[in-house]
């Protein structure tokens, strides 16, 4: 794992890169090859992977997750960062085709999961998870948001005295119960869309999970909620492998260059710049005090 400052920025900012349709043919690309919208780069079939299925990129992923994955289902989702990032890996690969599984996150970090090839959904590397998959190197960085109704006063400093909700198996809810230790017991739930429902609805207080899914509920809910804050976590998402995957080394070598070309920091200014409308850098940065 190399080091943060190589984990690609999020650029989300006003002078957003233009994406171009930059295909660079090294080898000529099958007439069958389909990625939804997804411009595709580099050199089409330069790493050879073993696949799941013939031709195909199986991924799992949990949905929905607007601007990582635009689709309610999987047969539906055409565009996003993780899915444009996938396209991309596929091509690369000389795969025609990228199949998306939808997939409870717990089961995906848990290792449950079986017969897919990688697995992009906003997923926290960490040592625990570690043992039973493997990662990719950090592909972009991570914080933990706090979202609250539109005219609380939910703040760093009384925070622990909120209901907080949290996403179930993620390390937003590891965080919370182990870090902050609220007052209140922490409500887990099993996907995004019902979680901030509960908040609109009074039934918590606030919403801690990553800044990067947390920004596109402002203005989808259109501005019933908003980012109070974020904590910092030094840490960043990784593509996740069945452990033991042949495939791991070959799929480290084109997500690192999709870092080096700049794929990702365009796919991350068109796809997720798009879904936040605002700047996560600007958004206040909260701090545990020492009596949590």
């Amino acid at each position: 794992m190399r080091a943060a400052a190589a984990i690609v920025s999020l650029v989300v900012s006003g002078a957003l890169i233009v994406a171009t349709s930059a295909c660079d043919h090294g080898g000529a690309a099958s007439a069958n090859a389909h990625y939804g919208d997804c411009q595709v780069s580099g050199h089409y079939g330069e790493f050879h992977l073993s696949p799941q299925t013939a031709g195909v990129l199986t991924v799992r992923t949990t949905l929905p997750a607007p601007g990582w994955w635009n689709g309610s289902t999987p047969e539906s989702v055409k565009s996003g960062y993780e899915y444009c990032m996938a396209a991309n890996i596929a091509y690369r690969s000389g795969l025609d085709r990228v199949k998306v599984v939808n997939t409870p996150f717990p089961d995906i970090v848990s290792g449950k999961s079986k017969g897919f090839d990688l697995a992009l959904a906003q997923i926290t590397i960490t040592p625990e998870r570690s043992k039973v998959v493997d990662f990719s190197e950090p592909y972009l960085s991570s914080t933990l948001g706090v979202l609250i109704r539109d005219g609380d006063k939910i703040n760093e400093g009384n925070i622990r005295e909120a209901h907080i909700g949290v996403a179930e198996g993620t390390t937003g809810e590891k965080f919370v119960k182990e870090r902050l230790k609220p007052t209140k017991p922490v409500t887990a739930f099993a996907n995004d869309p019902d979680m901030v429902t509960a908040l609109e609805e009074g039934r918590i207080d606030a919403v801690v999970h990553d800044t990067t899914i947390l920004l596109a509920y402002p203005q989808k809910r259109e501005g019933r909620v908003r980012l109070v804050g974020q904590y910092r976590t030094d840490q960043g998402y990784g593509a996740l492998y069945p452990k033991g995957s042949p495939n791991k080394h070959d799929v480290d070598r084109i997500i690192r260059q999709l870092i080096d070309d700049g794929t990702l920091t365009k796919l991350s200014a068109v796809y997720l710049g798009a879904a936040f409308g605002q700047d996560p850098a600007k958004i206040p940065y909260f701090t545990v005090s020492e009596s949590s």
